[in-house]
């Protein structure tokens, strides 16, 4: 994985998604206020992980998702959507990057930088262009959540 520079923070998100901020019912500053979301969705296009965007906002990623299913959230979860598809694609560009440029591996001997590796990453590459998984599918005794 790449480190994020200081053009890469979640604040500076290039095209984030146009989106009504999902209304609060009791407001709290610690809260998903209309900032944290415009925050959260630019990190899930910068990282394209819920997890990992709800934690550069300070939030856990069962409370994005809480906050996605609640009533009137609809632009919210259209943004999310199309914010993952985009952080999706920085990823397999990064991916592209790597098995066609390749990385350079620090190398230590006994604890001391002794020179650089450069690697191509294929294994990336290849995992990149594999489809996506199917959806495990619910068996029919399953309970459906209404």
């Amino acid at each position: 994985m790449t480190t994020p520079t200081a053009h890469d923070s979640p604040d500076s998100a290039a095209s984030l998604p146009a989106f009504t901020p999902v209304a609060s019912l009791k407001p709290r500053h610690d809260g998903w206020t209309e900032d944290r979301q415009r925050q959260f969705l630019a990190a899930l296009a910068l990282y394209g992980c819920v997890a990992k965007a709800a934690r550069a906002v300070g939030m856990s990623a069962a409370s994005a998702y809480a906050l996605r299913k609640r009533a009137g959230a609809d632009s919210f979860a259209a943004a999310w959507d199309e914010a993952i598809d985009q952080g999706r694609e920085r990823a397999f560009e990064i991916a592209v990057d790597r098995a066609v440029n390749g990385i350079s591996v620090p190398r230590f001997y006994r604890g001391r930088f002794v020179g650089t590796t450069h690697r191509f990453d294929h294994r990336t590459i290849m995992a990149a262009l594999l489809p996506p998984k199917a959806p495990p599918v619910a068996s029919p005794s399953a309970k459906l959540d209404e």
